[in-house]
């Protein structure tokens, strides 16, 4: 197979530093309006700053192995990689040499002029930059070596219907203790797996029932008394609500739309287990931390003679008000826990070097977070501590990631085997008519 010259986008390297070494024995091409982009976001505190800081080392280390505008060989492969400049007599009428994208595609323009015979391929996670080089005749390629899905109907959903036999139902419910064999569905079971088991003889005779394997009974699933006075409204709250509250399940992951109630179930379930002077309930952990990704994600959030709670005030409304509504709208209670340390407000910028044991955490809009962010949470976790990740990966507001490629969407496909882990993705909204209609039809 004839060897290609790939051209990569700096969105790339900003996604993923290793990146570099995925393309086997053909050669890359690095345009050099890439190092200048990629060095404006190597102070960044983020995961765009990580891999902006180890491109440059990992360029470095090649720099002193060779010339790399002659180019210098990558050690994991035969491939050659070299640093190229572009010629502006190339530059298209319409492009603009003063747009960093512009400049990258008229690059690889120059290496097809200069090696015609060679296949030139420009890699981005760019959207618009593929439109542009396709509409210039170009060949051009997604990223897709950090996808962890196809696309987001392959995410795992955490639920399966089985059809059985209306005697198993029966059982069931008698509190009889019975087991899910493989044979009786075609669905891959997973740890913490949640099913509905529907009578062969009549579809409206159904069961909730959490699976764990094959050997262990089926759990009955459902809390009528809800969870902080919160009562679930459609089987994926329920099921949200059951991975929530048991302390064996020590990372939950939960996917739905605005409105389907994924933080609200969070929170609910975090203030009982925490706050226990209130429920009677014997206290499961000592403190409730929450926080969500602030955008752009990782910046830091500057030296005004402020708290870091005003800081994240205006991330955090949201959990705020989701916290006012289950105390009753009761602002000075809240103030109380969060002044006592009961109740945390972390911004995640500084929580890379903590060790954080008997918490319940819960990180919402964690669709924004990159596979090292997240990473970076996880590895936080201490002894006698959940974590809680929710978000919806059909509204990414990070340019860096995308719903194939997210921490979030790593997360449930990374932690479906374990059995101290659960995902459930929940499907309707249930905000309002009106905020479950505009979802729909707007």
């Amino acid at each position: 197979m004839a060897k290609k010259t790939y051209v990569l986008d700096t969105s790339v390297y900003l996604t993923n530093a290793d990146s570099i070494y995925s393309y086997g024995n053909n050669d890359i091409v690095i345009p050099l309006k890439v190092l200048e982009e990629i060095d404006k976001h190597k102070k960044r505190q983020d995961g765009v700053g990580v891999n902006a800081r180890k491109t440059i080392r990992i360029l470095d280390g090649l720099r002193g192995k060779g010339n790399l505008h002659k180019g210098v060989r990558l050690r994991r492969g035969k491939g050659i990689v070299s640093v190229r400049s572009y010629d502006p007599t190339l530059l298209p009428a319409d492009l603009n040499p003063g747009i960093p994208d512009h400049v990258i595609i008229t690059t690889a323009l120059t290496e097809i002029n200069q090696n015609p015979s060679k296949k030139v391929v420009v890699v981005s996670n760019d959207i618009n930059m593929r439109v542009i080089c396709d509409s210039l005749g170009m060949t051009s390629l997604d990223y897709v070596d950090n996808q962890v899905v196809k696309d987001t109907g392959s995410i795992y959903t955490g639920f399966e219907p089985i059809l059985v036999d209306d005697q198993f139902v029966e059982q069931f419910y008698e509190g009889k203790k019975l087991y899910l064999e493989p044979s009786m569905t075609k669905a891959k079971l997973y740890p913490n797996h949640y099913v509905m088991l529907v009578s062969s003889s009549n579809e409206k005779k159904t069961a909730l029932a959490r699976f764990l394997n094959t050997s262990t009974p089926l759990q009955k699933v459902g809390n009528k008394k809800g969870v902080w006075q919160l009562k679930a409204r459609n089987k994926e709250q329920q099921f949200a609500l059951d991975l929530l509250m048991n302390p064996e399940i020590q990372i939950v992951t939960l996917i739905g739309k605005a409105g389907s109630g994924k933080t609200l179930c969070a929170l609910a379930a975090g203030l009982q287990q925490t706050l226990e002077d209130l429920t009677g309930v014997p206290q499961q952990y000592t403190r409730m931390i929450v926080s969500r990704p602030i955008q752009p994600l990782g910046k830091d959030l500057g030296f005004l003679p402020v708290t870091m709670e005003e800081k994240m005030a205006p991330w955090l409304t949201p959990i705020q008000d989701n916290l006012q509504f289950l105390m009753g709208n009761n602002k000075t209670t809240l103030r109380d826990y969060i002044e006592r340390g009961i109740i945390e407000i972390e911004a995640l910028t500084y929580i890379r070097g903590r060790s954080i044991a008997n918490a319940f955490i819960i990180i919402d809009e964690a669709q924004n977070l990159t596979n090292h962010e997240l990473k970076t949470i996880i590895t936080r976790v201490g002894e006698g501590t959940k974590i809680i990740l929710t978000g919806d990966v059909e509204q990414i507001d990070n340019a860096y990631i995308d719903a194939t490629t997210n921490g979030l969407t790593h997360a449930v496909e990374k932690f479906k085997r374990p059995e101290f882990a659960g995902h459930i993705t929940l499907h309707k909204g249930e905000r309002s008519k009106v905020a479950t209609y505009a979802a729909k039809h707007l």
